[in-house]
């Protein structure tokens, strides 16, 4: 059958074991002794049995003066241990918290690149020339990859709208010219009417005082006559 696993392993700790277990023995042989004496009637040597159990009680105090040197550096150690533990305790606690920090911004930068690749980006919108007649326009970008080729497609698409807006705004000037043109024309025309107008009636006021003079001559010569 294998013998257990000792319970203690450091080596500090065995030899504070062993020098208590070596001040347990003394201590057993000292009581031996002091029974051995008790148990005899007489004792034919009374000094060489003091001086025996003298002999036996200063090696108990060896060993026990050596315990508590080694109890003491154990004690010391334990507290050396302790110290570094909560050290190595609270350098775990801080990279345990860099660890969420990370898993949080890693989580957080997950979402933004979901977002991106999810988001409706204007230009897919776009009325683009197709990928086949912009290279056969622009034959130079036939070996840029799609990244590339859409901006060339971007930007050649705000090229073409520029200058459409470019014709835009001069056939907007030149309406707004013929605008003021049609209109100065039209006030040139009213202006004109209005003196027709007076013409007109300027014209129909004299044809009446001829008709008046005409049909005075004429009944004059009908008088005359009759």
């Amino acid at each position: 059958m294998a013998a257990a696993a000792p319970l203690v392993t450091d080596p500090s700790l065995q030899s504070v074991l062993a020098a208590a277990d070596l001040a347990r023995t003394q201590s057993l042989a000292i009581l031996d002794l002091l029974d051995a004496h008790h148990a005899a009637d007489s004792d034919p040597d009374p000094t060489s049995q003091q001086l025996a159990l003298s002999v036996q009680q200063r090696k108990l105090e060896t060993h026990l003066a050596q315990l508590r040197g080694l109890n003491r550096r154990a004690v010391l150690g334990v507290r050396s241990t302790k110290q570094e533990t909560g050290e190595a305790r609270q350098e775990i606690d801080a990279l345990h918290l860099q660890l969420q920090n990370l898993y949080y911004e890693q989580r957080h930068l997950r979402g933004e690149i979901t977002g991106c690749e999810e988001y409706d980006h204007i230009y897919t919108n776009l009325p683009l020339t197709s990928t086949e007649e912009f290279l056969v326009a622009h034959p130079e970008h036939a070996d840029s990859d799609e990244h590339d080729l859409t901006i060339a497609r971007i930007q050649d698409e705000h090229a073409a709208r520029q200058q459409l807006e470019e014709q835009r705004q001069v056939l907007q000037k030149r309406k707004e010219a013929l605008l003021k043109e049609t209109n100065a024309k039209k006030e040139d025309l009213g202006k004109l009417d209005a003196e027709m107008e007076k013409w007109i009636a300027g014209e129909s006021n004299v044809r009446k005082i001829f008709d008046a003079k005409e049909k005075k001559a004429r009944d004059a010569e009908e008088r005359a006559n009759s």
